[in-house]
């Protein structure tokens, strides 16, 4: 079909495109030109995150000479002539928007040859204006060349990031479209160095393994498109119209094991066209249900197939969502297909029923009255004995005063962050306590002046860590660990982002990380509470942990990381700890600012008092 300006009736029809937001904005759309054009080689260049320049050349169809000024007109389409059309798109590009919206904030410039021409055409525009048309000599296919993005539109190029984040945006753009179409070649050049290669090989584990790298590739699980619609045909149970076949899933599911703490992981084509759907993504989820820790979140890649006429994708201006006739068969139909694969390679754990224990720290028996003044602290400290020697991490001597036995942070540091770490109180916000034991490698028991605590002791650590580390660095004495040998981290197009968002905080918390080229920084120096752990590992989960704050109560980016560091550093569950580690973490916690709950909210202890036992044991 040739390009041809719409009706309006079929223009009126079509859902607004939104203006180009971004470069990546930009290049989205000029791939999804490249892919329908029938491209096999699709290169993308950008300079400075695209705000200098963007490229996007392909080995495609081409545009008629005679067509190519017309391509640059709104409603310009080849790709559908009715309002029929809309209802069985099978192209990923039908508005005729694209160029017109680009020419219209940058300057273009389109090269442009079919095969059946003696050459090719080259069309200028500015400010979405021609300013030049001749022909030009040049290889079969199209190159739209972007320069200078929002320069005529200063209001909107104040709000784009930095260069390395639109970088990120834009190689998100890229790797998505090489998984959906493996059998493609995608290169993506930023600033002169190669950030993606994909080998065309029509193999889509080998685009998995350049996307996601070796390791993580290693733990995705395939889900067998064959098995599935087998499945579906003999349940009937997720059939459109009663049709069982009609909906096909494959793609890739990470392996119990490999999980991460948002979920930006969770990508979903339809008919190989992204999207975003919070219930398709909640079917994945569902899925690992019992085989993940709470509050992390599944790796997946998932890809739909459906007659086009069951999903519109004529909903959204910027086409990242879609509607499905039957999205309830849709959620079904992804669900049994990822629970079947997990089921397949890994065994499900068996549950036992209970009501968990409700916690009640801060009740009135843990109030002022409750803490029982100096005979019990007296009763404590002889039951305590030479056991009270004993220490969970290097005592004052030894590194900077931990937080609970200093006063006031030192002035000079942040005033936010200095606020929140003033560790002076009036009176102690829970009893002294006398340590007894360990429950389960996971919670300390300890006798208060008129009852039993369980303290958990992994929210207890992130508690002390996060007061000490706020003061230490409102003080401007944070305590940092320089690395033996620089760490290499390659980074996901995501977490890259994330990285290059928040460089300066990392660093100003002693994080010595800086660009590498392409996804990939060199780290030089952690925070000493990540000194002893595994240094790579605990910075991605970080960095993950910033891209999904949703669960944090802090609202500046230093106290959400510092939290996010905390939580990493801190003793976990299921960690032995013999008794002077015990007493030593809670005597910290007795000297926190707000010991009841840990940074993000959860409480780190709960109560039991006499009265209460009493009761249990039918003696009052």
């Amino acid at each position: 079909m040739s390009i041809h300006i719409l009706s309006p009736e079929v223009a009126n029809q079509i859902a607004a495109g939104e203006v180009v937001e971004r470069p990546a904005s930009a290049v989205k759309e000029l791939i999804e030109n490249s892919l329908d054009a029938g491209a096999i080689d699709i290169r993308v260049e950008v300079r400075e995150g695209g705000r200098r320049l963007i490229r996007v050349q392909d080995d495609g169809c081409g545009i008629p000479a005679a067509e190519a000024a017309l391509a640059f007109e709104r409603h310009a389409t080849s790709k559908i002539d009715s309002a029929d059309d809309l209802s069985h798109l099978t192209t990923l590009g039908f508005r005729g928007e694209a160029l017109a919206s680009i020419a219209s904030v940058a300057q273009v410039s389109l090269l442009t040859h079919t095969r059946d021409e003696a050459a090719g055409t080259l069309i200028r525009m500015a400010e979405g204006r021609e300013v030049e048309r001749s022909l030009h000599g040049a290889p079969p296919g199209t190159s739209v060349t972007v320069e200078h993005l929002f320069a005529n539109v200063p209001a909107r190029l104040k709000f784009l990031k930095q260069p390395a984040t639109e970088a990120a945006h834009i190689q998100q753009i890229v790797t998505r479209y090489a998984l959906a179409y493996p059998e493609r070649r995608f290169g993506l050049v930023s600033d002169g160095k190669l950030l993606f290669q994909s080998t065309g090989s029509g193999k889509p584990y080998d685009v998995l393994l350049k996307v996601y790298g070796s390791e993580m590739a290693r733990e995705m699980l395939p889900i067998d498109l064959n098995d599935e619609r087998r499945a579906t045909a003999e349940d009937g149970s997720s059939a459109i119209g009663h049709r069982p076949s009609a909906i096909g899933v494959s793609g890739y599911v990470g392996a119990p094991a490999l999980h991460r703490g948002n979920r930006s992981y969770i990508t979903l084509f339809v008919n190989r066209r992204w999207f975003q759907d919070t219930s398709i993504a909640y079917a994945v989820i569902q899925a690992y249900h019992t085989l993940l820790p709470v509050g992390r979140y599944p790796v997946a890649v998932i890809f739909i197939e459906m007659p086009p006429e069951d999903v519109d994708v004529n909903v959204h201006p910027t086409k990242a969502e879609v509607r499905f006739r039957e999205s309830g068969a849709i959620y079904s139909a992804v669900q049994r297909a990822v629970r079947r694969t997990l089921v397949d390679h890994a065994p499900i754990p068996q549950v036992g029923l209970g009501e968990p224990a409700t916690p009640v720290g801060g009740g009135a028996e843990a109030s002022a009255g409750a803490f029982g003044g100096s005979a019990w602290a007296e009763r404590r400290d002889a039951l305590l004995g030479a056991g009270r020697q004993g220490r969970l991490l290097p005592a004052a001597e030894d590194q900077e005063p931990a937080l609970g036995y200093q006063g006031t942070a030192t002035p000079g540091g942040a005033s936010a962050l200095a606020a929140q770490s003033s560790v002076s109180a009036p009176q102690p916000l829970v009893p002294l306590l006398r340590v007894v034991g360990q429950l389960g490698a996971t919670y300390i028991i300890a006798e208060g002046p008129d009852g039993m605590y369980l303290i958990d002791q992994h929210a207890a650590h992130e508690r002390i860590l996060y007061e000490q580390m706020l003061a230490e660095h409102a003080g401007n004495r944070l305590v940092v660990q320089p690395l033996l040998e620089p760490l290499l981290l390659d980074l996901s197009p995501e977490q890259a982002a994330v990285a290059a968002e928040e460089l300066e905080t990392l660093n100003q918390l002693g994080v010595d990380i800086e660009p590498f080229g392409g996804s990939s920084y060199l780290v030089r120096a952690v925070p000493a509470l990540l000194s002893k752990d595994n240094p790579g590992a605990a910075l991605v989960e970080i960095i993950d942990g910033l891209a999904a704050h949703t669960d944090l109560v802090e609202a500046t980016h230093e106290a959400r990381l510092v939290t996010l560091i905390c939580k990493r550093a801190a003793i976990k569950g299921n960690t032995p700890m013999n008794l002077a580690e015990m007493q030593e973490l809670v005597r910290r916690l007795e000297a926190c600012r707000s010991p009841r709950t840990c940074p993000h909210g959860r409480p780190t202890m709960i109560y039991l008092s006499n009265s209460d036992l009493a009761r249990q044991f039918g003696r009052t």
